[in-house]
């Protein structure tokens, strides 16, 4: 699987990252703020739901069909 950074995927978001709805809808204001503190649970491209992993020094998600996403 390719490992992609989130600045990478949120360029190419079409989901929100944190409750999984367009992001061509309504404005997300919440989810934007709560995901600058958590790890996005969604996929952004196939708004499937990820595996994530926190760690000590940030996190880690991965989506089956698009790889992972690391953060601090």
């Amino acid at each position: 699987m390719n490992e992609v950074t989130r600045a990478e995927a949120t360029a190419a978001a079409r989901w929100c990252g944190r409750c999984g709805e367009p992001e061509s809808g309504a404005p997300h204001p919440g989810c934007a703020a709560a995901l600058t503190l958590e790890p996005p649970r969604f996929c952004t491209a196939c708004r499937r739901r990820m595996k994530v992993q926190v760690l000590p020094g940030g996190w880690r998600a991965s989506c089956v069909a698009h790889g992972e996403l690391t953060g601090a």
